[in-house]
C-alpha cells in the first residue's frame, strides 16, 4: 500500500515532507518490485541541485539499470549512505529505510504536478495490465 501522505511521479519516485521542511525522495514499492533485487544505487553528491523530472542518479538491479528522476527540484542535503553497503534496503523497505535522498525544495508548487497515493495506485494498476 502506498503511504497516503506521499506524492508520486509517473517515473515511480515518491516524495514526502519531513517535519523540518525538508523532503525525502525514494522509489516506490511498485518500482522496487518491478526492478527485482537492487544491487547498486548511484546518487548525486550532497550540495548538488536536482531539477523536477530530470535524471539525478541510477539504480541497478539484477535485471536492469534504470535512471532515477527527481519528483521535485531542490538542493541535496543528505543521501542514504546505507545503500552503498545495503542496496537491498530499497526492496525491503522502499518507503522507509530504502529512501534515496533528502532535499531542500526549490518550489513547493511543483508538488501540484504529482499524483496522490490514490491516483498513483490507479496509475500502477493500469500499467500492470
Amino acid at each position: 500500500m502506498n503511504p497516503s501522505e506521499f506524492k508520486f511521479s509517473e517515473e515511480h519516485e515518491w516524495v514526502n515532507s519531513t517535519n523540518n521542511g525538508e523532503f525525502t525522495i525514494g522509489i516506490t514499492d511498485f518500482a522496487a518490485g518491478t526492478l527485482g533485487d537492487v544491487v547498486f544505487v548511484e546518487l548525486p553528491e550532497v550540495g548538488s541541485e536536482i531539477k523536477q523530472f530530470e535524471k539525478f542518479g541510477e539504480i541497478e538491479s539484477v535485471k536492469a539499470v534504470s535512471d532515477l528522476f527527481a519528483p521535485i527540484s531542490g538542493t541535496i542535503l543528505k543521501k542514504n549512505e546505507n545503500l552503498t553497503s545495503e542496496p537491498e534496503l530499497v526492496n525491503q523497505d522502499a518507503y522507509g529505510d530504502g529512501w534515496l535522498i533528502t532535499i531542500a525544495p526549490k518550489d513547493l508548487t511543483e508538488l501540484d504536478s504529482l499524483m496522490s497515493s490514490q491516483d498513483y495506485g490507479k496509475f500502477t494498476e493500469s500499467q500492470s495490465h
